[in-house]
C-alpha cells in the first residue's frame, strides 16, 4: 500500500510543485531497472554474433552445394541451425534479465569459395572458443549471472565441436576426399550441441536432452 504523503506548512512555507513531485515519487514503488555490468553487454554481443554466424553458414551451405561439396554444405547447414539455437537461448537470458532485444536484421552475406568459407569459419569459431566466450563466462561468474554462465557454456562447448568439424572438412577438401565426410549431423534442439556420428549418445552431453529429440540435418 502506497503511504499517504502529508505536507504541513512551516513558517508560512508550502513546497512548490517540483518538490511535491519528488516527495510523492519517493513514496512510490520502484520500477525494475535492467542490470548494469559487463554481462548484459556481452550477452547482446554474443546474441548478434550467433545470429550473424547462422546467416553466414546458411549462405556458405548454399555455396558448397553449388560447388558440388554436398557434405560440406550439410555441415554448414547443421552449424547454422546450432547457432540459431544458441542465439535463441542468449535472447531468452537477456529477456529474463529485463533487457529488450531488438528484432534481428540479417546482414547481406557474400559467400566466397567453400575453401575460403571454411577458413573463415575455423578462424571465427577458434576465436570464440579461445578468447570471446572464456572472457564472457568469467565476467558472468563475477556478476553471479548463473543463467548467462550456463547458456554461454553451452555455446562454447558446441563451438569446440564446430571447430573440429570445420577443420576436418578443410582437410578433406585439401585432400580431395570430401565424400568421406558425414552425410548428416544431429543437433540438440535445447542447447545446439552438434554430433557427427550415426548414433549419438543417449542424452546430450551439454544439457541432458534425450537423443530422441535431436534434429537430423542431412541437406
Amino acid at each position: 500500500m502506497t503511504p499517504v504523503v502529508k505536507l504541513r506548512p512551516v513558517s508560512g512555507y508550502f513546497p512548490g510543485p517540483v518538490l511535491l513531485v519528488v516527495l510523492i515519487l519517493g513514496c512510490l514503488p520502484a520500477f525494475p531497472v535492467p542490470p548494469s555490468g559487463k554481462t548484459a553487454d556481452n550477452l547482446l554481443a554474443a546474441y548478434m554474433a550467433e545470429m550473424n554466424a547462422s546467416a553466414k553458414y546458411t549462405a556458405y551451405s548454399g555455396q558448397a552445394h553449388m560447388e558440388g561439396y554436398h557434405q560440406a554444405g550439410i555441415l554448414f547447414s547443421a552449424a547454422s541451425r546450432s547457432e540459431a539455437i544458441h542465439a535463441a537461448n542468449l535472447k531468452a537470458v537477456l529477456e529474463k534479465m529485463g533487457i529488450p532485444v531488438a528484432p534481428y536484421e540479417a546482414p547481406a552475406v557474400t559467400a566466397g569459395s567453400t575453401k575460403e568459407n571454411l577458413e573463415l569459419a575455423i578462424r571465427n569459431e577458434t576465436s570464440e572458443v579461445d578468447e570471446m566466450y572464456p572472457g564472457y563466462i568469467a565476467d558472468a561468474k563475477s556478476e553471479n549471472a548463473t543463467n548467462a554462465v550456463k547458456s554461454m557454456r553451452w555455446v562454447m562447448e558446441t563451438e569446440v565441436r564446430h571447430t573440429i568439424f570445420f577443420r576436418n572438412a578443410m582437410a578433406a577438401l585439401n585432400s580431395n576426399s570430401v565424400l568421406t565426410l558425414p552425410r548428416f549431423y544431429w543437433v540438440c534442439p535445447k542447447c545446439g550441441n552438434t554430433y557427427d556420428v550415426p548414433t549419438p549418445e543417449s542424452i546430450c552431453s551439454c544439457c541432458g536432452t534425450a537423443n530422441t529429440r535431436f534434429i537430423k540435418i542431412d541437406k
